[in-house]
């Protein structure tokens, strides 16, 4: 007897669809300022315009850093660029850069 594969291939790439758009909204780049750094709870509070992907107003606001060497080469004052999305429930920055 013959399996048919169609439905379960057809339920993946309706799967992988739907999922794009979010994981591409999710790494749009933020500009911001660094305000504040706190190094010894990987914690890093940045001014920044909206952020649609995470349905956020601008604001300014602590984020913790999905790696600590983020905050390597940024200080306050800092123009930056930055992405971020909502891990285990807290906003993390999953990219941080100086801006050009």
């Amino acid at each position: 007897m013959k399996r048919r594969r169609l439905p379960i291939v057809a339920t993946a790439l309706l799967a992988a669809a739907c999922l794009w758009p979010a994981a591409w909204a999710q790494s749009t780049a933020v500009d911001g300022e660094v305000t504040k750094i706190d190094r010894a709870q990987d914690r890093v509070t940045l001014k920044h315009g909206e952020i649609k992907a995470l349905d956020m107003p601008a604001m300014t606001m602590a984020y913790r850093v999905a790696d600590s060497k983020l905050l390597d080469g940024v200080a306050v004052g800092d123009r930056v660029r930055f992405t971020a999305a909502k891990i285990n429930g807290s906003y993390t920055l999953t990219s941080l850069s100086k801006a050009p």
